[in-house]
């Protein structure tokens, strides 16, 4: 888990992999430059498996998930950001589906959007099967890199990219990767990814135009014509779709805004395991 000023979320995200059914885990706590005091929150945690690293730089996502790759210890590796929320269940589930295939390189699960205060604002762009994750690279994986789980064997043989493009580092592992690996993703709703609507206005047009610099790289260095040129129509098609939905304050990462209420009944629930409190209501919520 990189940890760069995680605010008041941080101890949410650690209670949550600290309260998993699947007990067989360690967390390495990558700071990278924080100046917050976040990370004192979760020291009195007391929790043998928790390991805090610093060094006092800023370095980079990229950067730290690798040097966590080269501390890790267990078979598999779980990525996660430091203000999501992962439901108790994610690593028993996910382990079984990697177990059950030998051929499965990295899983991800399917995940509700949540804001700064915890709302439920819909669920995040997901497909199941490797084919579908995979049915056109030029647009992207949808597979939220915060809910993965891999063989650790397979990140170290395909580690992140230094210097990592601006915020898209996983999905440029993704389109580097899928051509030879197989993915999939557990068909259930296992976290709470947190996506502040605000900031998307600010960075979405830089991850774009990163996105769009190594996918042309990618296509163009084997030849792919085609899948060049859609990368290329998508730019600015992404563009335009990201403007017309930030301007109404959604996500365009947001895919389904209707979440049944058992969902968000489990939500609060889990909620109030991991904080003390449940999310405020919101209009839709009746």
């Amino acid at each position: 888990m990189p940890v760069h000023n995680a605010g008041r979320h941080l101890r949410a995200a650690v209670a949550s992999i600290v309260q998993q059914t699947f007990t067989d885990w360690e967390l390495l706590l990558m700071d990278d430059g924080s100046d917050d005091g976040a990370l004192d929150s979760v020291e009195n945690l007391a929790d043998p498996r928790i390991r805090i690293l610093r060094d006092g730089k800023k370095r980079g996502i990229a950067v730290r998930l690798n040097q966590a790759l080269d501390l890790a210890c267990g078979q598999y590796f779980a990525r996660m950001d430091a203000d999501d929320v992962s439901f108790p269940d994610r690593f028993a589930k996910q382990v079984e589906v990697l177990q059950a295939d030998g051929a499965l390189d990295l899983v991800a699960t399917r995940a509700i959007v949540i804001d700064e205060e915890h709302r439920i604002t819909g669920t995040c762009q997901s497909a199941i099967s490797h084919e579908a994750i995979c049915a056109r690279p030029w647009l992207g994986f949808p597979l939220p890199h915060p809910t993965w789980m891999g063989r650790t064997a397979w990140f170290r043989a395909h580690r992140y990219a230094t210097p990592a493009p601006y915020l898209c580092e996983d999905q440029e592992l993704l389109l580097r990767t899928h051509a030879h690996s197989k993915f999939g993703t557990v068909d259930e709703l296992l976290f709470a990814y947190r996506i502040q609507t605000t900031k998307d206005r600010r960075i979405l047009p830089k991850i774009r135009r990163a996105t769009a610099q190594y996918q042309l790289r990618y296509f163009l260095g084997r030849e792919q014509w085609y899948c060049a040129a859609l990368a290329l129509l998508a730019w600015p098609a992404n563009n335009a779709n990201d403007w017309r939905k930030t301007m109404s304050r959604r996500s365009p990462f947001v895919n389904t805004y209707d979440v049944a209420p058992r969902v968000r009944q489990q939500w609060a629930d889990i909620l109030d395991a991991v904080t003390g409190s449940a999310p405020p209501r919101s209009v839709s919520d009746g």
